[in-house]
């Protein structure tokens, strides 16, 4: 999945635009190897927001890109221009993956590329979603849906867990890691997560698990429990229980688990560690415990895991398939 074509027109949100741009347009330091080729495809100077964008290519090159994002959609009350509607439906039946972030579902929806499979968009927009596209099963309860060559996300930061997700299947989890550690963003949030929490997270730094989490995770390899963590957080169980799910949504021992579990990940993608070596490495004791809740939450086998992306790797080293974005 080597080039990357973002798919505007007049009407584009610039945020997701702007985003899509930032993730996918440079490398991070310390990635080797070549990153992806960015191309912004439109059918001349759009209008996103109070900017003015040219674009370096028509709407016409989006069948030669691997990856096509669409932006969010401003007006949603407003079809589609057709043109843009004909490419992105053109650039998936050349094989193109086709992304939309935020509203840009609405442009999917009408390419009809979501009749059939389960999508989302911002939550404000699920029920018009779903009305105007009866087809489409639309899950308003989301951060993103991944369909293999059809993927769609909420609004605004779900955008950016999107494309980092994509980054984590082409790249594997220690890139997709350095990405979000330039940009200062969450490295991981599942896309069945919900879009909406009651409670703020709070801004990076100002939170009081500021400093008991990054303490946790150079610990990752001791076997820690919710007493250790609020024995360092100076606070009881049930404080350091409410401050986590204000902070990350989730519980102490789940988001401890999911640190573990992404641990594991980047060792089976950039080591030889025997799953054994892994187990300890990431606090889990045994390789049957890692097995159990490894193939839960990732959905495959340690050893099917690091096959996947090995093969994976090699395949696109070896790939001599390119497309002249130039």
């Amino acid at each position: 999945m080597d080039t990357v074509a973002l798919a505007v027109t007049d009407g584009m949100l610039h945020f997701e635009l702007a985003l899509a741009q930032e993730v996918f347009g440079s490398a991070p330091d310390g990635v080797a190897g070549p990153w992806y080729r960015l191309a912004i495809c439109g059918p001349g100077p759009v209008r996103a927001g109070r900017f003015l964008l040219e674009p370096d290519h028509g709407l016409d090159r989006l069948p030669r890109a691997d990856t096509v994002i669409v932006p969010g959609w401003a007006d949603i009350d407003e079809a589609p221009p057709a043109d843009l509607v004909d490419a992105v439906r053109a650039a998936h039946e050349a094989g193109a993956r086709v992304v939309s972030l935020c509203t840009g579902a609405f442009v999917l929806a009408s390419a009809g590329l979501l009749d059939g499979l389960r999508a989302t968009t911002h939550w404000a927009h699920t029920r018009a979603l779903a009305d105007r596209h009866p087809k489409v099963h639309v899950d308003p309860d989301v951060l993103y849906v991944d369909n293999g060559s059809v993927l769609t996300s909420a609004g605004k930061a779900a955008a950016m867990d999107l494309c980092l997700h994509l980054i984590r299947l082409d790249r594997g989890s220690a890139t997709a890691n350095k990405v979000a550690r330039r940009l200062v963003v969450p490295p991981h949030r599942d896309g069945g997560q919900a879009q909406f929490i009651t409670a703020p997270v709070p801004a990076p730094g100002r939170h009081p698990l500021a400093e008991l989490l990054p303490w946790v995770l150079e610990r990752l390899d001791q076997p820690l429990t919710v007493e250790d963590l609020a024995g360092r957080a100076r606070m009881s169980s049930r404080h350091l229980g409410r401050h986590f799910r204000a902070t990350t949504g989730t519980t102490p021992l789940q988001w401890l688990l999911t640190q573990r579990i992404r641990r594991a990940q980047e060792l089976l993608e950039t080591t030889d560690d025997s799953v054994d070596a892994v187990a300890a490495a990431t606090g889990m004791g045994t390789a049957t415990t890692l097995r159990r809740h490894f193939n839960r939450v990732v959905g495959l086998p340690p050893h099917t895991y690091r096959r996947t992306f090995r093969t994976r790797n090699r395949s696109e080293e070896d790939d001599s398939r390119h497309h002249d974005l130039a």
